[in-house]
């Protein structure tokens, strides 16, 4: 039998130099997308998809997430006192409950891998998924419970990706997979130079891992950008275990970029019915305008 998937790390220490001057002064993952911060819909994710406990990774200066998941009793008692019952409800409702998820600590910016590591004692021995903050993934079912299905199926461990076009596949971490209907991933390259990537699809921000890739990151050697990357550590699992592609259908928005930041805006805000009516389409622009 597979073990259950009960819990998650989401890494939240990066820098976001990508959305500078925005994240100098502000985490990243508390940038808003509409009236919520990034990292709010990511916790939502992988709690609707039956995670019981969430590690988030953070740095020096993310103290506010760790305020944004707690309850805050003065603005509670305040908004009470003011009548205004239906948003204290909706806040007091958003607040994971206690003990269901962990703050810890990487001191050093040492990578994606380095921070899905430091949080190995308090996942223990068992599978779990990772999200990455700043990929907002929408979909009818959240990515991490259709990987949990494929979890479920086939154990082992699984790997979000999806289709770019072939003269974009350099920018990205790109998988090679085998043949036949019982697909697997083969190989990755990360950025592969331009017009040699083996596939156009790419490595998109969720995972579901056995523990045994913690062994692997703590004695992994330095890669790109001298940081312990994720990926090589995933390239020596695969010596060991399987892992499988799901191929996300929905869609993700990038937002430690700025042009993703402001599609995942847009997006969210025409599916919201309260506030759609109040942005409109402009034909000169082709794009979203507000009126």
């Amino acid at each position: 039998m597979t073990k259950i998937i009960r819990k998650a790390v989401i890494p939240a220490a990066g820098f976001g130099t990508r959305m500078l001057p925005a994240t100098k002064s502000v985490a990243k993952e508390m940038l808003t997308v509409v009236d919520r911060p990034i990292i709010d819909y990511i916790v939502e994710e992988a709690f609707s998809s039956g995670i019981e406990h969430i590690v988030v990774v953070i740095g020096r200066g993310k103290g506010v997430i760790e305020d944004h998941f707690d309850h805050a009793f003065e603005l509670d008692t305040s908004l009470r006192s003011k009548n205004k019952l239906s948003v204290a409800d909706k806040l007091t409702s958003m607040t994971p409950k206690a003990g269901s998820i962990s703050f810890v600590r990487q001191q050093e910016a040492r990578g994606l891998g380095h921070a899905v590591w430091a949080a190995r004692h308090v996942i223990g021995d068992e599978p779990f998924a990772v999200l990455l903050p700043d990929m907002l993934m929408v979909d009818q079912q959240p990515c991490i419970a259709s990987m949990v299905s494929v979890y479920d199926k086939s154990g082992g461990n699984v790997i979000a990706v999806e289709q770019c076009k072939p003269e974009e596949a350099h920018k990205f971490g790109i998988v090679s997979l085998s043949d036949g209907a019982d697909r697997r991933i083969t190989g990755m390259v990360e950025k592969p130079p331009q017009g040699t990537a083996p596939s156009n699809l790419y490595i998109s921000g969720r995972y579901i891992l056995q523990p045994e890739i913690f062994d692997l990151l703590e004695n992994q050697t330095p890669g790109a950008g001298g940081e312990i990357q994720l990926t090589d550590a995933l390239i020596k699992l695969m010596e060991t275990q399987e892992i499988r592609p799901y191929e996300f259908s929905g869609r993700t928005f990038d937002c430690g970029s700025p042009a993703g930041f402001v599609n995942a805006n847009l997006h969210m805000a025409m599916m919201r019915p309260d506030i759609a009516g109040d942005i409109e389409v402009s034909e000169y622009t082709g794009g979203y305008s507000t009126l």
